[in-house]
């Protein structure tokens, strides 16, 4: 069967091409939402005095005995054969009731009805992408609230840099992922408006209700203009940016645990659950989850690198090209997802070692900057002070000395005022979080205040089951 046959002489179709040309294989499963469509749009119709009620009643009555039949039968897709989706449901449909069927189409172009189940299909993953984004958040903030001391080095260029706490680290990938959840809520506001009625590309003339139209398939709006809607891909590519940044966001997190899963740091330990062995040496315990989250994000950015660069190039207004859209589509969300909910479970499950962590602060001299803050406290410009304190490091550096271990003869020759307070402030990494104690600072308080406000935030997020 095909949709648009009159125009082109029969049995001259190469093969070759009807499999390169064929979407079914992606675009099937869209078909809950070409059922929905389909069922509003002959509504619509019959609204309209388009169709009769009669002819309204037996093309619901096909489209919902359809909609039984691929309910009831996970494989329904196995052994069928269609150009795509749209037109295995118009056969199918002709089974089912005949040829009231051939009505279905009055109206509209595959170009309004793709460009709707596609909305429709983002708006339904978006929730489910938020769902599995809750699970992740709460799993950050459960680890935080069960180390609530847990100090550990901070970096900055994989360098030793200052002490934080562990619950400051958590949540500074709360915020990344809070940020995540706002980008998919202006994806999905941005997504939410009604492409039929808009026909292929210059509107349908028949006299829908469209807002009413609308309002049954749960949009928020109508779109403005037929040329835009019907070639508009935005909200698909805007989607795959916020799941690349999502898989960012992860990919850095995972780069963060491989590290400090390995024996030279031995900050986290992954539960066995996630980690995997060699298949030679017997020892070996591998962050897999995480490497393949790492990997994963690659896919995802290729997709969407691929789908903006479809795009470039496209006059208006529908181009065969946007078939392209929905594999990309589909695999970023299924690959998006399915690393939320992997993380999530690395995360809480994790083993912490508070006490790797704290023995890691006394290496890489983490508290120089609060013995030069101590410096500038007794009057010593910052200047000074970091000068004073650098050539403190260097020479512990020459005497290959920590500053715990660093005597205080030698320590007065280069900071003459050095004595039992500034060797305190040294050694210190507790003393060091307490004193940055400003909004958004590393302070135990402020972690506190900092983790009661994200759990605030959290009571409002959905949070259903996990994918």
């Amino acid at each position: 069967m095909k949709l648009w046959g009159g125009r082109f002489s029969p049995g001259r179709r190469d093969p070759d091409f009807e499999r390169f040309s064929e979407s079914f294989s992606v675009d099937q499963r869209l078909v809950p939402y070409d059922l929905r469509v389909n069922r509003a749009y002959v509504q619509a119709l019959g609204a309209a005095r388009v169709l009769t009620a009669r002819e309204v009643r037996a093309l619901t009555r096909g489209l919902d005995a359809i909609r039984r039949y691929v309910e009831s039968h996970p494989h329904w897709a196995e052994g069928e054969s269609a150009e795509d989706v749209h037109t295995w449901v118009e056969a199918r449909l002709e089974r089912e009731v005949g040829a009231v069927a051939r009505k279905l189409r009055t109206g509209r172009s595959r170009n309004d009805l793709v460009a709707t189940e596609t909305r429709l299909y983002l708006k339904s993953e978006i929730s489910n992408l938020k769902s599995a984004l809750a699970e992740l958040l709460h799993a950050l903030l459960a680890q935080a609230r069960r180390n609530p001391r847990a100090i550990l080095p901070g970096y900055t260029h994989l360098q030793p840099a200052q002490a934080v706490l562990f619950g400051h680290y958590l949540l500074a990938y709360f915020e990344m992922f809070w940020r995540d959840a706002g980008r998919l809520e202006d994806c999905r506001a941005r997504a939410d408006e009604l492409p039929m009625g808009a026909g292929a590309l210059a509107g349908t003339a028949y006299r829908l209700d469209r807002a009413r139209l609308a309002k049954e398939l749960g949009f928020a709006r109508v779109a403005r203009n037929s040329l835009d809607v019907t070639s508009d891909r935005d909200f698909v590519s805007e989607l795959l940016f916020v799941c690349g940044m999502i898989m960012t966001h992860l990919s850095r997190l995972a780069e963060d645990l491989v590290v400090y899963s390995t024996p030279n740091f031995g900050f986290v330990e992954l539960a066995d659950a996630y980690a995997t062995g060699s298949s030679l040496m017997p020892q070996k315990k591998n962050p897999d989850s995480l490497e393949l989250i790492r990997g994963k994000t690659a896919r995802v950015l290729g997709r969407l690198t691929s789908a903006v660069a479809m795009l470039k190039g496209l006059p208006l207004a529908y181009n065969r090209d946007l078939q392209e859209d929905k594999a990309a589509l589909f695999d970023t969300v299924d690959t998006t997802r399915d690393s939320l909910v992997i993380a999530a479970r690395v995360v809480r499950t994790m083993r912490i070692a508070p006490e790797r962590m704290k023995a890691a602060t006394a290496r890489g001299f983490l508290t120089a900057t609060d013995v030069a803050d101590e410096l500038v406290r007794r009057g010593v410009p910052f200047a000074e002070a970091h000068e004073q304190v650098g050539r403190l490091v260097r020479r512990c550096e020459e005497l290959d000395v920590t500053f715990a271990e660093l005597g205080d003869r030698e320590a007065r020759e280069i900071i003459p005022t050095w004595g039992a307070r500034l060797r305190a402030v040294a050694v210190s990494p507790e003393l060091s979080v307490r004193r940055r104690n400003v909004t958004g600072g590393t302070s135990p308080a402020q972690v506190l205040r900092q983790l009661r406000a994200a759990e605030r935030r959290l009571r409002s997020f959905p949070r259903g089951p996990t994918p």
